[in-house]
């Protein structure tokens, strides 16, 4: 069986922690690495198994078109968005690395709430102006903005509730904030109260602090757009550390410019790399950081040896994340 792995990514312990039964099967050359900035050679296109991280959508499409014998994808992004769309056949099983990135990705969006909650933008501005901003001392100790300096007492909403939710919450919660989270649907998530989407609406109003941890499907393109922002009061903040398709960044600038927002901090954006004409560069109290949260898989070299264990033993039913189960084809130990 041959398992391409990403070269970024290869890491000489994902063998060692095979157990004994997995590492009969998967022999030393049939885990293979490859680059994910280029095509996968020709040499492998009879890979059964395809690990993707960071690759770029039109190699992924392309490795969907040319690895005619792939029977199992498994990403180690948090979010499979790329390779749902990238047209592997419909009997390729599609997993997620749901669970990898969850602290880093819970630190990084801490760091953006409180980048925007404390001013950030504002004090970086006076910084490079080489200017005291004395301002920001006088509208903290203003009554009118009792609360809005600070996460205790504040409401936040987790947007897509969850590990990285999960992860977070209890974070903002030492910090004193009180968290709603927000999912497919209703109850009761370690120990917070999560509504179903219907539900959003309700608290939009009372939301000092809106946080979006959604994934990138079709239901989710354009989710905060200007009818939810509009619900949001003047206050609010809005921190996006999901997908930047989930965002209408028109409708995003159109209220930060007017006053309508806060403020708000992006860690992802509709187009990566942000192009330079963007109105986003130059918006007003608006933070941005690269598409880094994830930063590297923790733990992906034991995740990937318990994967191949359970995918072998038990085929798709063993495998954690799966987000598109494929429809009945080949057999899972063939071509070992």
């Amino acid at each position: 069986m041959k398992i391409l792995v990403p070269e970024v990514a290869f890491d000489l312990r994902f063998r060692q922690l095979l157990d004994d039964d997995t590492r009969r099967v998967v022999a030393a050359g049939d885990v293979v690495p490859y680059s994910m900035r280029e095509p996968v050679p020709d040499e492998h296109e009879d890979a059964d198994v395809l690990v993707t991280w960071a690759n770029p959508p039109e190699l992924v499409a392309d490795a969907a078109r040319r690895l005619p014998r792939l029977r199992w994808v498994q990403t180690l992004s948090a979010g499979p968005d790329v390779a749902l769309a990238a047209g592997f056949a419909d009997d390729v099983v599609i997993s997620s690395g749901r669970s990898l990135h969850d602290e880093t990705v819970a630190e990084h969006t801490l760091m953006l709430i409180l980048a925007t909650v404390r001013r950030l933008p504002e004090a970086l501005a006076a910084q490079r102006e080489h200017r005291w901003a004395g301002e920001m001392a006088a509208a903290q100790a203003d009554p009118a903005t009792d609360g809005h300096w600070t996460l205790s007492g504040a409401h936040v909403v987790l947007w897509g509730f969850g590990s990285i939710a999960e992860r977070l919450a209890p974070m903002l919660g030492a910090l004193g904030a009180r968290v709603t989270g927000v999912a497919g649907s209703a109850g009761t998530r370690g120990g917070y109260d999560v509504v179903g989407p219907d539900g959003l609406a309700g608290l939009l109003p009372g939301t000092d602090l809106l946080v979006s941890l959604l994934p990138s499907v079709p239901s989710t393109r354009h989710a905060l757009d200007a009818a939810v922002l509009a619900k949001l009061p003047t206050h609010a903040r809005f921190v996006n550390a999901g997908r930047g398709s989930t965002v209408d960044e028109t409708a995003l600038v159109d209220a930060l410019r007017s006053g309508r927002l806060a403020g708000a901090a992006l860690d992802v954006m509709e187009t990566e790399p942000l192009p330079a004409d963007s109105p986003l560069w130059d918006c007003p109290n608006l933070v941005l950081t690269p598409h880094v949260a994830g930063g590297r898989p923790r733990g992906a070299a034991g995740f990937l040896a318990n994967q191949i264990g359970a995918w072998l033993r038990e085929g798709s039913s063993g495998l954690r994340n799966v987000v598109r189960a494929g429809s009945p084809g080949r057999s899972t130990t063939s071509g070992s």
